[in-house]
């Protein structure tokens, strides 16, 4: 075993002492990778910085009454707020998905290549990607609230939501499925497997990663939109009792918290609150695709 330990660290070191002479043989490859192991690190200290800083402020102000059922002057609860967060990621990922994901599928499976159509689609999408919240959240107030008399309510901010996260969801999809080898679609077939079952038992199984990572994306932006749910779901600091009713979600009950400057403390708070709610989302979809990936 030591000898091993030995051999390991020999080689270690012989590479180490190459990679120096490769260094030292082209100073533009030096620079370019203390560049890059500088933007590394200024990345990753900004992140910390970020979240330490957060934690400092918030936490001291994560009481039992912060958590209260009602939300009062008071104790500015933010309860309401986090299960309407719920019911929106929810309610949006319901309408997405499924569109986003059989969207992708039809241009990637079933449309022919150069079709002016799936051309069409996509530029679509990606324009509709780079279009800014508060425009989406416009549009949510001028059709669904006001043209379709939903008024502010818990399903207006979910289908505003749902078409703003369809064009990540379904570009994601796109490409996990693109990454999908074509050696896996042959053997299907070969084995006498139609199309709609290569597509659903080996293609998709296959592009679970890629696909929970889109949706993934798409809580994160859920969870901290603001703007177009200010026009579409309202402030409302209560739980909402059916779909038409209005709410906050976290993100605005920050928002409302810090623009009224009384409780500068609590919206950090709350912002801690929807930090670890983010992680915890994070892992649990990481958790469920490696499982689904080992299946």
């Amino acid at each position: 075993m030591a000898g091993q330990k030995d051999a390991v660290r020999g080689i270690n070191r012989v590479g180490i002492a190459r990679k120096c002479k490769d260094y030292l043989a082209h100073p533009l490859s030096l620079l370019l990778f203390l560049l890059v192991t500088l933007a590394a690190v200024i990345t990753v200290f900004v992140l910390f910085y970020i979240i330490v800083y957060i934690l400092a402020k918030g936490v001291p102000y994560l009481t039992p009454s912060f958590f209260e059922l009602t939300y009062t002057s008071e104790n500015v609860s933010l309860f309401p707020a986090i299960v309407t967060t719920v019911q929106m990621t929810f309610l949006s990922l319901l309408i997405a998905a499924p569109l986003g994901i059989f969207t992708a599928v039809y241009l990637v499976e079933y449309a022919k290549r150069g079709n002016k159509v799936v051309e069409l689609v996509r530029i679509t999408s990606e324009t509709l990607s780079g279009i800014p919240s508060i425009v989406y959240g416009l549009f949510g107030m001028l059709f669904f609230v006001t043209a379709l008399h939903w008024s502010f309510s818990l399903i207006a901010g979910a289908c505003t939501l749902a078409i703003m996260i369809l064009p990540l969801i379904m570009r994601t999809t796109e490409e996990a499925l693109k990454s999908v080898p074509d050696s896996f679609r042959e053997a299907s077939f070969g084995l006498g497997a139609g199309k709609l079952r290569t597509v659903f038992k080996i293609v998709l199984p296959s592009a679970v990663p890629g696909i929970l990572a889109g949706i993934i994306l798409a809580i994160g932006r859920i969870v901290g939109e603001t703007a177009a749910l200010i026009y579409t779901a309202g402030t409302v600091a209560q739980i909402p009792g059916s779909l038409m009713a209005s709410g906050r979600t976290l993100a605005i009950h920050m928002y409302v918290l810090s623009s009224e400057g009384l409780h500068t403390n609590e919206a950090y708070a709350t912002a801690v609150v929807l930090l670890v709610t983010v992680l915890l989302i994070n892992t649990l979809s990481a958790v469920i695709a490696k499982r689904l990936t080992k299946g």
